[in-house]
């Protein structure tokens, strides 16, 4: 039997709010803003941008008011200056069910699909469906699970299941199922237990896990299993179902036939290429469908966030289509960022736009600006991204790292912190000290040393 320690937090309990980061931005937790919509100045995984952050507050509520139809916003500022978290913060502050789909410019190219079509997949991927539907279900405890076997009518040896006995408990009482095998196939892949709260669709025979009945509960069980009470009610009756599906989901789920379970269905299904386009027909009418659902009330629309980086990669084509896809009935809030300024747009010759978008679309877009940060807001992200790594450095070397940032970048100082970690602890010493960053900095380049390199030395490479 595995043997399972808990693990103790290295600072001996001492409150570590905020400096988990696994990720480029899974500190972000929101926009940072108070009830009258102003921004704190550290909150939410920021550190200043106060006017960027108060106005894409004014924009949740412009989109909760659904005021922001054909519209897009643009995050227009330097490098390392927050547009991709402002972007995640917005998606965060519109609801954790709120599709948010990261794209950035270059990823529309391929020579598999084309470029407006990978727009539009990600349009539709931007979009979500929450689906409310009352279906005659079979709720409860699993008291019994017993596959029944029988010989298998091909001959040979083995043997197959002819049918699957499950046991269901409620508060009410109790039944006896007796299933087909393919539902035994959901329940295998469920991974179900005697002992787990399922329930199983009465017409489709769809089967859903819920959890660990709270009977087996006890101090000494795993943290990470979900305890749910018994179902209250008979355990055959009408319950209503909410699933949360994108467009792009039940695009796919329409584009791709279902085959059947023979080995020549199934060969096929494995033969398909893994890359095609759906259908302009096949889309609208998914969207007909999905109109009737709103109307019947069975189903409600969620615009999500479509965040697109490194604007000014798009063509002239692209931003063409996209101008189009913006003013349809069913679209998702579209967030563009650029560190450009006045650049080309591309596939043209002599379009010269700001951050290479063209007028038309600059006309639709309200424009958030971000700003570098000064030294005290520099000096507050190094302390807090040291506090991140587990890395002690004493006051001198934040300055340090302060004053150097002004003279180079942001990223370059925080990617000197584990190097300079490193040097410290080769020297024996648990504090990083400046001496420790000269030594990080003498040995890795920002971009504008390499850049003054290559500039006045010759025959460098």
């Amino acid at each position: 039997m595995a043997a399972i320690t808990e693990v103790k937090d290295q600072n001996n309990g001492a409150e570590t709010s905020g400096a988990h980061r696994t990720a480029a931005h899974t500190h972000i937790k929101g926009l940072g803003l108070d009830d009258t919509g102003v921004a704190r100045a550290v909150e939410g995984g920021f550190v200043g941008q106060v006017e960027a952050r108060e106005a894409c507050g004014v924009i949740v509520d412009l989109i909760k008011a659904q005021k922001m139809s054909g519209k897009a916003i643009l995050l227009a500022g330097g490098p390392s200056t927050g547009k991709t978290a402002l972007a995640l913060a917005i998606s965060q502050e519109l609801g954790p069910k709120v599709p948010f789909c990261p794209v950035v410019g270059s990823e529309l190219y391929s020579v598999e699909v084309k470029k407006t079509e990978a727009l539009m997949e990600n349009f539709r991927r931007a979009i979500g469906l929450r689906i409310k539907e009352t279906k005659e279900v079979y709720e409860g405890e699993v008291t019994e699970l017993t596959p029944e076997d029988a010989e298998n009518p091909l001959g040979g040896y083995g043997k197959t299941i002819s049918h699957v006995v499950v046991g269901l408990k409620s508060a009410k009482g109790t039944k006896t199922l007796r299933l087909d095998p393919t539902i035994y196939e959901s329940i295998q892949r469920e991974k179900v237990n005697v002992g787990d709260v399922i329930y199983i669709e009465s017409n489709t025979g769809a089967v859903k896990r819920v959890g660990r009945s709270d009977a087996y509960a006890t101090e000494f069980d795993l943290e990470t299993e979900e305890y749910v009470p018994l179902p209250k009610g008979e355990v055959h009756k009408k319950k209503e179902i909410v699933q949360d599906v994108t467009l792009y989901d039940l695009d796919i789920a329409n584009a791709r036939p279902q085959g059947g379970q023979d080995v020549v269905s199934m060969m096929g299904q494995l033969l398909k290429p893994k890359k095609t386009e759906i259908t302009e027909k096949l889309r609208l009418e998914v969207n007909k469908v999905v109109a009737k659902y709103i109307d019947q009330g069975v189903a409600e629309l969620v615009p999500g966030v479509l965040f697109i980086d490194e604007v000014n990669m798009l063509d002239i084509e692209i931003f063409t289509y996209l101008n189009r896809a913006l003013e349809s009935n069913i679209a998702p809030i579209v967030v563009l960022a650029s560190n450009r300024g006045m650049t080309t747009v591309r596939g043209t010759d002599d379009v010269v736009s700001p951050h290479g978008v063209p007028p038309d679309l600059i006309d639709r877009l309200l424009i958030v600006r971000t700003l570098p940060y000064n030294k005290q807001e520099i000096r507050s992200i190094t302390e807090r991204r040291a506090k991140v790594e587990n890395l002690q450095l004493t006051p001198e070397s934040f300055d340090l790292l302060a004053d150097l940032a002004m003279s180079t970048s942001l990223r370059y100082v925080l990617q000197l912190l584990s190097p300079s970690g490193i040097l410290a602890q080769t020297a024996g010493r648990t504090d990083i000290l400046p001496s420790d960053i000269e030594e990080a900095k003498s040995l890795f380049l920002d971009a504008k040393t390499s850049t003054n390199i290559l500039q006045t030395t010759s025959n460098y490479l």
